[in-house]
């Protein structure tokens, strides 16, 4: 006799349980919760939450490659990227910081560099090789990778090359501002004509 025919011989005269129905839950947002949110948006600069994760986001390992674009992005951006051929505009080092100080420095690193119309950066965040070789234990790595996806100004990102820090490092690619689109377009019309149907 198989396994599986063992299996349905001893279940033969089980019946599932009965569930009672499950009532859908709705939260009413009572005053309080309304109160704390404008305190906590006030404290912040620019009344502005920072709505990134900072628990629950798995290690990666130390040679883990970040590899990430949003659709649109040419492939020949992407690659340029991905070699270090762009230059690199401002960097922010993130070793030594606890997952919630590192949380707000990209934050507001990201952000400020939007403002200024800055395009690619760097971000150290390490490889965590302080334990085990065995574990994953790239913790900042993990939660850089996740807080990047999450932020609307980043187009790409991608594991930087040796030089800038490898796996423990990311090239960042943000949104361009409108100022760069406007300067863009400018420099690619000058000199020609503009067509007129007839």
């Amino acid at each position: 006799m198989s396994e599986k025919d063992l299996f349905f011989e001893e279940m033969s005269g089980v019946k599932p349980l009965k569930r009672e129905p499950r009532e859908r839950l709705v939260k009413t947002a009572d005053q309080g919760d309304v109160e704390f949110r404008r305190e906590a948006a006030a404290a912040l600069p620019n009344g502005a939450i920072n709505s990134l994760l900072d628990e629950g986001v798995e290690p990666l390992d130390a040679w883990y490659v970040l590899d990430f674009k949003r659709p649109g992005i040419q492939h020949g951006v992407f690659k340029k990227l991905r070699m270090g051929r762009y230059d690199i505009e401002a960097r922010l080092d993130l070793h030594r910081m606890t997952v919630k100080q590192a949380r707000d420095e990209v934050k507001n690193f990201i952000d400020d560099a939007g403002h200024l119309g800055l395009r690619t950066l760097l971000i150290l965040h390490g490889k965590g090789q302080r334990k085990s070789e065995k574990e994953n234990t790239a913790v900042l790595k993990g939660y850089v990778n996740q807080w990047l996806q999450q932020l609307e100004d980043v187009q790409a990102f991608h594991s930087a090359q040796p030089v800038h820090g490898g796996t423990g490092a990311v090239y960042v690619l943000l949104k361009k501002s409108q100022e760069k689109k406007r300067e863009n377009r400018e420099r690619f019309l000058k000199g020609r004509v503009p067509y007129e149907g007839r």
